[in-house]
This record gives C-alpha cells, structure tokens and sequence, in this order.
C-alpha cells in the first residue's frame, strides 16, 4: 500500500485541526461573498473542551464546502483543508485499492451510490453526444436485472432507455446467451453506444458481475461502449478479500467505479465515491457555474467537506491492515453462518468473497423473518429471497437465536 497508513489518534486530530486552519474560519473573517457560514451557535453547541478529542464534530462545526472536484484543475480556495483530506482518500481508494496509475484518476466525494451511478451515465452520456455526435434514440443502458434502482433512476432523468439482462436464479450470473440475444436486437433496433453498470456485489445477493462478459459480447457486434462499476457495497471488501480480482482500473474495460462508505465503512449517511479515468469528467463540467472557483464537474454542487474528512479519519484509523483483519472478522463469521445453514440443508446465495447471505424464502418462516429483521427481496407480495449481511453489530450470539428458531420452526 502505497498511500493507506495507519495514524495515531494524536496524528489525525493533529492531521484534522491542520486542515480546518486551512479551512475559512467564519468566525474571525472577513469573507463576505460566501452563502455560507459555521453552525449556528444559537441552535447547536459549537464549544467547549470535548470538541478538542471530537475533530469530527469540529468539522461540523466548521461546515467546510467541497463543491468542485478536486483532481482537477483549480478548487475553492477558503476550503482548501478539507479539499486535501478528500484528495488523500481518493489516492487510497482509486491507486490503492482499485489498481489505477498515479494522476490516471479523477473523483470526489459524492452523496451516495445513486449519485455516483448516475454520475457516471450522465458523463458518459455527454461523451458519447460529444465524441460521436450520438443521439439519445442510439445510446441504450445496459445491467443485470440485479442492479440497484440508481440505473432507471438515472435513466429517466437522462431519457436514455435501460434494459436488464436476467439472471440465473441460483448463481445469480448474467445469462450470457440473453445478453447476445438482446444487445443483437438492440443493434438491429439502432442502438450504437451501450452504456454498463456491472455490479460488484448487487445490493440483496452480494453477487459479482464480470464486466468482461459485457465487454466480450458488446466488441462482438461492434459496439462503441463504456463499462462502469457500480461497487456501493462491495468496494471496501471485494477488493480487500479477493486478493486475484481484475476489477479494477488496470483492467482496460472498467471506465469507472462507485464504492459508498456509509456502507461497509460506517461513514456518516450520505458519504459515496465517484472514480473514473482521466479525460472522462470533464464531459459534465457545468460552464454556467462561473462563480465556482475551477468550476463544478459533480452532480450534486455543494458537497459536505466533514463528510470527507470522516472517510479520511475511518481510513487513516484502521490502514490497510487493519481494515483486512475487520473485513476478515466478518467474513469469518459468515463462515460459519452458512455451516449452519448447511447443516439445515437451507438453500441459499452468497459469493465467497462477500458477507451477504441470501436465504430462499421458503425456508425462512415470514415471522421469524420479520423478528430478526431479514430484508425481503420485495415488498409487494410473492418474495422469493430474504437478506442477512455481517455488519459489525451482528455477532456470532445473534446469528446462533437466529440458526435455532429456524430448528424449531
């Protein structure tokens, strides 16, 4: 690991108060052109000598702006701290973890999976409209239908049609001979450019697209596409636990990735990351935005910068090795969940590389169910699938209640 160290707790309040100096102090400026300040006192407790072991809070408190992206071109000078922070977590997550080359990348911090999903078609919508003079009617998105909703969320705001490929029920595997079959009756219908989300650990099964299969059938009918990773769950794992994976940036078919730390990494709720290669981004650079410093390549504008500093202070607080032996604990403790439901001869779906395990609901009693918290497949009637996932609160002593009532019933 090139970048993913471990601090001291002495080093990353040291590390947070450095960047908050640098970081408009509302209190004591003379900044009077910008809509924002630091929390109102009035309404929030914003002092007092426990913030000094919070840096956290401090940030809050502090309310820094990240707007813009920060791997490009010139930034928001009065935010300058938080920006940094937010560019030393984006070394780790994009040349650490997913393999790119030194300046290879550009990201930033977004709200969430969703807008780093949408991110990516939206960018590569524009390219394709640029480069190619393609329009909306030749341009088709393409995922399994395992794919988070984000794809035909994003496919309504951008007017750019989404088919979903099926599934095989049990392996959960893109069915490769409907991918052929469809994406020949999409090219005979017009469809030129083919836009990918392949999951790297769907949200209910944990299941693992191969991007290469899309890339293979889309190069044999002479497609013009780009493949984006949608890794919201499974990109603080996957990676990590899956030591000979190749998707990454050295893999040439991967454009883009989204990886959310409000998941795995227990970041506050509305902290995702967008990555991409370089050259790509600057296809949504807003021109309008002319009173944004570097001008604004995000989806969203504004962006939490204390958000990004608690990305940085979970990473910086485990380094990598600390973070393989967390994600290890929990992959041990799936272990020896599906033992058990082995044992019971309960027919179920998990990736060995990741902590969901995805009961079939026939197995799984609706009250029992609903008593422990499974997640259904759906809401609306005729649920087929019921979700467990090995977070840190869910010890061995949980899942043992849960192995026995399923005994009794």
């Amino acid at each position: 690991m090139k970048y993913w160290k471990k601090y001291s707790k002495e080093k990353l309040i040291q590390r947070i108060d450095e960047a908050l100096e640098s970081t408009v102090d509302f209190q004591n400026s003379k900044y009077l052109g910008y809509p924002v300040s630091k929390l109102d006192e009035n309404v929030f407790n914003t002092s007092g000598a426990f913030l000094n072991d919070s840096p956290l809070l401090k940030s809050f408190i502090a309310n820094p702006n990240n707007i813009g992206c920060h791997t490009l071109g010139k930034s928001e000078e009065a935010f300058k701290g938080s920006q940094e922070l937010e560019k030393e977590v984006l070394k780790v997550l994009a040349i650490d973890i997913f393999k790119s080359k030194e300046d290879a990348f550009d990201g930033y911090i977004a709200t969430g999976g969703t807008e780093a999903n949408i991110q990516a078609l939206w960018i590569y919508r524009n390219h394709f409209k640029k480069a190619y003079k393609a329009s909306l009617n030749e341009m088709v998105i393409l995922s399994s239908e395992d794919t988070h909703y984000s794809v035909h969320k994003g496919s309504n705001l951008l007017s750019v049609d989404a088919v979903s490929i099926p599934v095989d029920f049990n392996s959960r595997e893109i069915i490769v001979d409907e991918l052929e079959a469809i994406v020949k009756n999409l090219v005979s219908e017009g469809k030129k450019y083919f836009m990918v989300i392949s999951n790297m650990a769907t949200t209910m099964f944990g299941s693992v697209d191969n991007p290469d299969v899309y890339a293979e059938v889309l190069t044999k009918f002479n497609t013009i596409f780009k493949i984006h990773v949608d890794g919201a769950f499974g990109g603080f794992i996957y990676p990590i636990s899956n030591r000979n994976s190749t998707i990454n940036f050295e893999n040439p078919n991967v454009s883009s990735i989204t990886i959310d730390a409000h998941k795995m990494l227990q970041a506050p709720y509305g902290t995702g990351v967008f990555l991409c290669r370089k050259g790509l981004i600057e296809n949504v650079l807003t021109k309008e935005a002319q009173y944004v410093d570097g001008m604004d390549l995000t989806m969203v504008g504004s962006r939490s910068g204390a958000n990004a500093i608690a990305v940085w202070m979970i990473l910086f607080s485990y380094g990598y090795y600390g973070w393989f032996e967390r994600i290890n604990t929990l992959l041990l403790r799936t272990e020896w969940f599906c033992n058990q439901l082995n044992q019971l001869n309960i027919e179920y779906f998990r990736d060995p590389f990741m902590n969901i395990v995805t009961l079939k609901s026939e197995f799984v009693p609706e009250a029992i169910a609903h008593k422990y918290g499974l997640v259904p497949e759906t809401h609306n009637g005729n649920n087929k699938w019921y979700k467990v996932i090995m977070m840190s609160h869910v010890e061995i002593e949980d899942l043992l209640k849960f192995i026995n009532e399923l005994k009794k019933s």
